[in-house]
């Protein structure tokens, strides 16, 4: 049976370290290791930031829910808000800053790649507000290498 624990913020970023601590505390009761847990923040922390930034204006006040999830494989964590939406493109699993020049790059962006290249799996939905599904699975890095 899978556990979840449910957490609202105000999308302020003053509240992103709530997050960070129920994240570091769950993930570490699961049993991922320090660098996992590690790579875990700063990818929900780059999800919640998007929130803040992006999703509401100063004129319309909003929240964030969170779900974290541990599953038989891992943990989900979903950052939901019912904010502005974007419409989001995955990029293409060749897609890579590597061969490209600095001027060539945009700050806008790069934290999807970068949630991307820290968690095992990253979904998107955008209909009614956005919601970010992160998931990292117990072992991956054993199996990788």
């Amino acid at each position: 049976m899978n556990s979840f624990i449910r957490l609202t913020i105000p999308a302020r970023a003053e509240f992103i370290d709530v997050v960070r601590l129920t994240l570091f505390g769950i993930a570490n009761k699961a049993g991922f290791s320090y660098e996992e847990i590690e790579d875990m923040k700063v990818a929900v922390t780059e999800a919640c930031t998007n929130v803040v930034l992006h999703a509401y204006s100063n004129a319309q006040p909003g929240v964030v829910d969170i779900r974290f999830e541990i599953e038989e494989e891992g943990i989900s964590i979903r950052i939901k808000d019912e904010g502005t939406s974007f419409k989001y493109e995955p990029a293409s699993k060749s897609a890579s800053l590597h061969d490209k020049e600095l001027n060539e790059i945009s700050a806008g962006g790069l934290g999807l790649f970068m949630m991307h290249a820290l968690m095992d799996k990253v979904e998107v939905f955008s209909e009614k507000g956005t919601e970010v599904i992160l998931t990292k699975l117990f072992g991956r890095k054993e199996e990788m290498a």
